[in-house]
C-alpha cells in the first residue's frame, strides 16, 4: 500500500486529457471519413483541406475554382489539421502528438496548449502555401502542428531538470519537472538539442525530397509545412510559456504539478 502523501514522478504514459481529446478528435474525423462514399470524401477534401490554389493564381495566371468562399479559405488553415490521408498517416501523427504534446501540455495547461498547437499548424500551413503558391495539391494532416510541439519541446525537455535531461543529469536528486526554458541561443548551442534538431531536419528533408515514407511507399510529403511548424514552435514557445520570472530575474518554479503514488 503506497503512502498517499508521497509525491512521485508523473506516470510515463499518463497523457493530459487535452492531448487525449485532441487525438480522439483526429481519430473521430478519420473514422467518419472512412464510412463516407468516395465522392463525399473528395468533397470533404475540396472544402476542408489546404490548397495553395485558393490564395494565388496558377502558373498561367488563372484562379482555379475551389468551393467554399472566403470563410472556407480562412478555415482551411485549421481544418486541414483534422484530415488524414490514411490510417498510417493518422497513427504516425498521433504517436508523436502523444509523445511531444504530453510534456508541452503539462507545462502550458489546456488552453495555452491548444492555442500553441493551432498557431503552429496555421504557420506550418502558411509556409507551404507561400512556397507552393497557386498549386492545386491538397495538404492534409496534423504534421505541421505536431512539428510545432517538437520545436517547443526542444526549448525545455533537454534541460537538466527536464523530462529528457534527467536521463543524462549527474545529480539524481534533480526534480522531474523542468523549471526553466532554454533561450533560443541556449537551445541551439546545446548538443542534445542540436542533435535532435539536426536529425529531425535531416529526416524531413530526406523524406520530403525523395517521397519515401517509413512504410517504404512513395508518397507526397508536405515537408515545408513541417519545417514551418517546427520553426514556429521553437521561436514562439516563450510567448505561450506560463513560467514567471522571480524578482531577481531568474526562472520561476513552474513544473508539471504534484503527482501522487499509487
Amino acid at each position: 500500500m503506497a503512502d498517499l502523501n508521497q509525491t512521485s514522478q508523473p506516470p510515463a504514459f499518463n497523457a493530459p486529457a487535452v492531448v487525449i481529446g485532441l487525438v480522439g478528435a483526429l481519430v473521430g474525423v478519420h473514422l467518419l471519413a472512412s464510412f463516407m462514399d468516395p465522392a463525399e470524401v473528395n468533397r470533404l477534401v475540396a472544402y476542408f483541406a489546404l490548397s495553395p490554389a485558393r490564395y494565388a493564381p496558377s502558373i498561367n495566371g488563372d484562379y482555379l475554382p475551389l468551393p467554399g468562399g472566403l470563410l472556407v479559405d480562412l478555415a482551411g488553415f485549421v481544418t486541414h489539421i483534422f484530415i488524414h490521408a490514411d490510417w498510417a498517416h493518422l497513427i504516425f501523427n498521433s504517436v508523436w502528438l502523444l509523445a511531444f504534446g504530453t510534456p508541452v501540455a503539462r507545462r502550458f495547461g489546456a488552453v495555452r496548449f491548444l492555442l500553441f498547437f493551432f498557431v503552429c499548424g496555421i504557420l506550418g500551413g502558411l509556409t507551404h502555401v507561400v512556397l507552393h503558391a497557386g498549386e492545386l495539391a491538397f495538404v492534409v494532416g496534423a504534421s505541421g502542428a505536431v512539428s510545432g510541439l517538437m520545436g517547443g519541446a526542444a526549448r525545455f525537455v533537454f534541460l537538466a531538470g527536464g523530462p529528457l535531461g534527467l536521463m543524462t543529469a549527474r545529480d539524481p536528486s534533480l526534480p522531474g519537472a523542468p523549471r526553466a526554458q532554454a533561450s533560443i541561443v541556449q537551445a541551439l548551442t546545446d548538443r542534445r538539442t542540436l542533435l535532435f534538431v539536426g536529425v529531425w531536419l535531416g529526416l524531413n528533408i530526406l523524406f520530403g525530397v525523395t517521397g519515401l515514407s517509413l512504410s517504404g511507399d512513395t508518397v507526397s510529403i508536405a515537408w515545408e509545412a513541417h519545417l514551418g511548424g517546427f520553426a514556429a514552435g521553437l521561436l514562439l514557445f516563450g510567448l505561450f510559456d506560463p513560467m514567471k520570472k522571480s524578482p531577481s530575474g531568474g526562472p520561476g518554479n513552474v513544473g508539471y504539478g504534484e503527482w501522487r503514488g499509487d
